[in-house]
């Protein structure tokens, strides 16, 4: 399968990429820094470079894809502006719906409610300090979850609390808040592993699901 990552030299990023390659997909990586691009990638890894909101570089990316996984994050530097990642997301759909791409996954936090929640006070306290302590990028990871959900796409958005680094211990918990225990902590590699996996796993089409370890 082809796949382009968004995000793909991030600390999760990098990690989906290197799921996709063992797996045997093809991928192409997009990236903001050319210099970030790990010097371990096979040559076969096509690389686009472009700002989130070039949409010419993203519709070079997305071109061929036959899904987009992305594992974008907003900026947790209380001095940023803007929402450029919800620029950046509209501009991958309609990159998408051009090259009739149908499949994307991306990743969030529980602050991106889906409707299969009940509304725990463990997902109400997330949302509640993502309001209080970070309120733009809160804005910013609603923005473009909603854009996503209803783009007319399939999609799945993989929600996690506290990612951390460190081997993969297995997801050993997922589903929604209030139906199915989730904990607080997870590996990045772990949300990488199940993020890849969604490429052929038919449970969570049109969904968030939330997952721990």
């Amino acid at each position: 399968m082809n796949v382009t990552v968004f995000g793909a030299t991030g600390a999760i990023g990098q990690i989906v990429v290197a799921e996709l390659l063992t797996s045997r997909h093809t991928v192409t990586a997009y990236a903001r820094n050319a210099a970030k691009v790990p010097a371990s990638w096979p040559a076969d890894v096509r690389v686009v470079v472009g700002e989130i909101t070039d949409a010419g570089a993203i519709d070079t990316a997305v071109a061929g894809a036959d899904a987009v996984i992305s594992a974008l994050g907003p900026s947790m530097d209380k001095k940023a502006t803007g929402l450029p990642l919800v620029d950046g997301t509209k501009l991958i759909i309609e990159a998408m719906h051009r090259h009739g791409v149908k499949r994307f996954i991306g990743n969030g936090t529980p602050s991106v409610t889906d409707k299969r929640d009940k509304g725990t006070l463990q997902q109400k306290f997330v949302g509640f300090m993502g309001r209080t302590m970070l309120p733009r990028a809160y804005q910013e990871l609603l923005g473009m979850s909603d854009l996503i959900m209803n783009s007319g796409i399939d999609w799945t958005i993989v929600r996690f609390i506290a990612p951390k680094d460190g081997p993969a211990k297995g997801v050993m918990r997922h589903g929604f808040f209030g139906t199915d225990k989730i904990g607080f902590g997870v590996t990045r590699a772990d949300i990488a592993a199940f993020t890849a996996a969604q490429l052929t796993d038919n449970r969570y089409h049109n969904a968030a699901p939330a997952i721990s370890n």
